[in-house]
C-alpha cells in the first residue's frame, strides 16, 4: 500500500492555499480582479471537489476489497472447522 503524496495530491494543496491567499487578499481589498480572474477559484473548487470523489472512491474500493477478504476469510474458517469437527466423529 502506497503512502504519502502524489503529485494530484500535492496539486490540490497547492490549489486550496491558493484560493485561501486569494480569499484573504480579496476580502481585505489588497486585490481587484477583473471578473474572468475573479472566477478563478471556483474552477479551484471544483478541482478539489472531483480530487475529493476521486480519493473516496480509491477508498470506497479498498474496503470493499477488504469487506470480500473478510468474506472469503470467515468462509474459510468455517470449511476448517467443519473439517476438524467431521474428522474427529
Amino acid at each position: 500500500m502506497k503512502r504519502g503524496l502524489d503529485f494530484w495530491d500535492i496539486l490540490a494543496w497547492l490549489v486550496l492555499a491558493g484560493i485561501l491567499v486569494w480569499l484573504v487578499l480579496k476580502v481585505t481589498g489588497v486585490i481587484n480582479t477583473p471578473v474572468l480572474i475573479q472566477y478563478a477559484p471556483y474552477f479551484g473548487v471544483v478541482y478539489l471537489a472531483g480530487w475529493q470523489i476521486h480519493k473516496l472512491s480509491s477508498v470506497a474500493g479498498e474496503v470493499e476489497s477488504l469487506k470480500r477478504f473478510e468474506k472469503e476469510t470467515v468462509k474459510q474458517i468455517h470449511e476448517i472447522k467443519t473439517n476438524c469437527v467431521g474428522n474427529h466423529k
